[in-house]
């Protein structure tokens, strides 16, 4: 087996072992564990590829590699990216806001990511 690296990022709990008092509700709601895995790029690549081909999650194709069963229902197709409060500001000054606007910002960026994909592909969104 190859060496590697898995980072597991859970909810946390506070000392007295119990979820903050800002969620209480959320233990119950917690299904599933989310683990990252440290991957070379030849590996990265690999995965993603194998997704894409299949029109699937890279996540679904680890889950089919591992031998574990992979939820079938409909998923939405969806692209994310981190933002920073810097980044609004950014983006905002970029598309000529007076204000920062977070939902305007969003709606703004998926434009530009539209004709981005549309440019690349000759393929109308």
């Amino acid at each position: 087996m190859a060496s590697g690296k898995a980072i597991e990022i859970i909810m946390t709990e506070n000392k007295n072992n119990s979820l903050s008092e800002k969620w209480p509700t959320e233990r119950s709601r917690v299904r599933a564990t989310q683990v990252a895995f440290d991957a070379s790029e030849a590996m990265d690549i690999c995965i993603r590829k194998a997704a894409y081909e299949r029109g699937i999650s890279p996540s679904d194709v680890i889950r089919e590699i591992i031998g574990l069963k992979v939820n079938k229902g409909v998923k939405r197709k969806r692209l994310t990216v981190s933002l920073s409060e810097d980044d609004y500001q950014l983006l905002a000054k970029k598309y000529a806001l007076n204000r920062v606007n977070k939902s305007l910002v969003k709606q703004l960026v998926y434009e530009e990511l539209q004709d981005y994909a549309e440019l690349k592909s000759n393929i109308k969104t």
